[in-house]
């Protein structure tokens, strides 16, 4: 009896094994794509997943979305400007089956597959709409992608253009540009500002052309604002019609 101690313990551990490797636990975001002696019987999850001992295969499969970082590439668009951009790029399995199943590798095909929708998008662009409408290339960048990944069970949400790298002379280019520009809008503003004020000093003329009292008002408000200053000398011109009655008187 005792010689067949270690041949239950051997045979109880075995068993032990066998079940541990047949029962799989998955977590709420997980999916096990299942392989019975090769052939595909479908995806198992979430929770407690039983498996038959040497015959099942279990590949684990993750739903939750994926941050890709899509590495800088070296572009040239489509006025010959060579830039560095890099992206990201947000998806995730919908289908695990095919994404297993339809591509080898879903996450190296995803990065690859961006890698050339980048830089193609961004050769048929240029650089001002590169700058200007980032919303609209990253929408054509999503839906190009996004395309391409659906027979592999894998839906894009989003692409972003993360970062645009310009060339040093292609900078400098651009500084003095936006330099003559704000110039050319300063000139017109103080131009615009010159007409009004014209426009402004001709409405006043007539007035005062029209009503003489006008001009001595002015005069005395002209006065009155110098003889704020202590530090000024003021000459108050009078008429000479004021002094014709005294000079009369003397001459008599």
């Amino acid at each position: 009896m005792q010689g067949f101690t270690p041949f239950i313990i051997v045979v109880v551990t075995f068993l032990v094994i066998i079940i541990a490797s047949a029962i799989k636990i998955l977590r709420e975001y997980e999916r096990a794509v299942v392989f019975r002696l090769g052939r595909l019987i479908g995806a198992k999850g979430p929770g407690l997943v039983f498996l038959i001992p040497i015959v099942d295969r279990m590949v684990r499969v993750s739903l939750r979305t994926v941050v890709m970082d899509v590495p800088e590439q070296d572009v040239i668009t489509k006025d010959n400007v060579s830039l560095k951009v890099n992206a990201v790029v947000y998806f995730r399995v919908l289908q695990a089956e095919k994404a297993i199943v339809e591509v080898e590798n879903f996450m190296f095909a995803t990065s690859q597959l961006s890698q050339t929708t980048l830089r193609s998008v961004l050769g048929q662009s240029q650089l001002d709409e590169l700058l200007a409408e980032r919303e609209r290339i990253n929408q054509k960048l999503q839906m190009i992608i996004d395309n391409q990944t659906e027979p592999w069970g894998i839906k894009v949400s989003n692409v972003e253009v993360k970062h645009v790298d310009l060339p040093v002379e292609m900078k400098r280019a651009m500084a003095k540009q936006a330099e003559a520009e704000r110039e050319r809008r300063a000139k017109v503003i103080h131009a615009d500002g010159e007409f009004q004020a014209s426009k402004k000093l001709k409405e006043a003329a007539d007035i005062i052309a029209s009503e003489p009292i006008a001009l001595q008002l002015r005069f005395l408000q002209t006065l009155t604002e110098i003889a704020s200053e202590k530090n000024s000398t003021t000459i108050f011109p009078v008429p000479i019609d004021l002094l014709k009655p005294f000079i009369e008187r003397k001459e008599k």
